[in-house]
């Protein structure tokens, strides 16, 4: 028995972790089994910021994909000096820009979000609280206007800095700030408005 070949190797020892950039890199040269990675990592916030935008959980998952399809695409326009999830967020926000685009030629209205179904099981009463708040949340967001909405979903869901929302949607930082400032107060006026609605409604109900 080989005591030194047969000892664990020390977790340290192990394959470090690709950053977004290194795996964008390897698929811009050709890579593209490294895709799968980013798409795991970042397919969730890209689903949440589409919902959020176009209030359509079929679509927001088309557009996910489309996302994806045009990172292939446009690969070799990514820099590796360049930070990996604006560039992502750039692509989402011009897809769902085609998307609204094409709906206008279409005649065709944005649904309405559904409310999430509740799961079985213990403290259903508290998870049943806690989703009607978010339902609110995503109605109240569906009422600003479309680029109040886009700021702030940008800011939340892509994490980006104003400077890069600005060169993103052609305004200057300053611009940026005051349309999330007032953004972030129209939405707590509204879901304030909305909750105060709700709990008419309940009142009248019992």
């Amino acid at each position: 028995m080989d005591v030194i070949r047969d000892l664990p190797v020390p977790e340290d020892d192990a394959a470090p972790i690709a950053s977004d950039s290194t795996l964008m890199r390897r698929v811009r040269d050709g890579e593209l089994d490294q895709l799968a990675e980013l798409f795991e990592r970042h397919h969730r916030r890209l689903y949440q910021f589409f919902v959020r935008l176009i209030g359509d959980r079929g679509a927001a998952e088309d557009l996910v994909q489309e996302v994806f399809v045009r990172l292939i695409k446009y690969r070799h326009t990514w820099r590796s000096d360049a930070e990996f999830a604006p560039w992502l967020f750039a692509l989402a926000r011009n897809t769902g820009v085609d998307h609204f685009r094409a709906r206008r030629r279409d005649g065709r209205r944005e649904t309405a979000l559904l409310p999430e179904p509740v799961e079985p099981g213990p403290h259903v009463v508290d998870r049943m609280e806690e989703r009607e708040r978010a339902s609110l949340l995503r109605r109240a967001l569906e009422r600003l206007a479309p680029e109040k909405r886009e700021v702030l979903l940008l800011a939340r869901f892509g994490e980006l800095r104003h400077d890069r929302i600005a060169a993103m949607i052609g305004i200057s930082p300053g611009a940026v700030r005051v349309r999330l400032h007032r953004a972030l107060k129209e939405l707590r006026r509204v879901y304030g408005q909305m909750a105060e609605e709700r709990a008419g409604r309940t009142r009248h109900e019992v």
